[in-house]
């Protein structure tokens, strides 16, 4: 399944052709054509490489739970289901799991420390690895870093991927895609809000930088 006719952010966000958001939308011509094509880019590409489109869904599915966006859940949701069923089910059941209050994590800058935040380091538990594939089960753990502790990464967390079977490229790929969704969902967020539609009960600030 692709989604090569809808603007991404304006399905998320309940915008509609002709709407007022959408026109203000289109006053920025190229910033909702670059956001499409990161999506297409990203999730969709025509050659997905060592990277297959089914991990790339995993990934936003798994990242649009943490962030609590129901229409996010849904819609990445879906994907995945279309293309690995037995996967959207492993991806939602580590979700559950994964779900925590932040951002968090601790400041290498001194200057900073006073803001430092305990919270949970999560992995799949290892009865879910089987599921969901040790490779899936190390990236989505990697998300879960740059989503709720970024301050924290460091150079053993891609080892750990290397380690897991993840290319030099794939990683970089991965790491646009969780930071492309981060932007992706605020936006679609903000405009739901802005347009009065319904958001989810999930605090927004509880995901890093959501209210920077």
């Amino acid at each position: 399944m692709t989604t090569a006719s809808a603007d991404i952010i304006d399905l998320l966000a309940g915008i509609r052709p002709g709407d007022a958001l959408s026109r203000v939308r289109d006053s920025r011509e190229q910033a909702r054509e670059n956001a499409q094509r990161s999506f297409e880019a990203l999730l969709e590409p025509a050659d997905p490489g060592s990277l297959p489109v089914a991990e790339r869904y995993a990934v936003a599915a798994f990242v649009a739970e943490l962030h609590g966006f129901p229409q996010a859940v849904s819609f990445y949701g879906d994907l995945l289901d279309d293309e690995a069923p037995a996967l959207a089910v492993a991806v939602h059941a580590a979700a559950e799991s994964a779900r925590a209050s932040g951002p968090y994590g601790r400041y290498r800058e001194p200057g900073l420390r006073s803001e430092d935040l305990d919270g949970p380091h999560w992995s799949a538990e290892p009865a879910a690895v089987p599921a969901l594939g040790e490779r899936l089960a190390t990236a989505l753990a990697h998300a879960h870093l740059l989503v709720f502790r970024p301050r924290e990464a460091r150079p053993e967390h891609l080892r750990a991927l290397v380690s897991a079977g993840w290319s030099a490229d794939d990683i970089v790929t991965l790491s646009q895609l969780v930071a492309f969704l981060a932007f992706q969902l605020r936006s679609a967020w903000g405009l739901r809000v802005i347009a009065g539609h319904a958001v989810s009960a999930v605090d927004p600030a509880s995901v890093e930088g959501a209210s920077s």
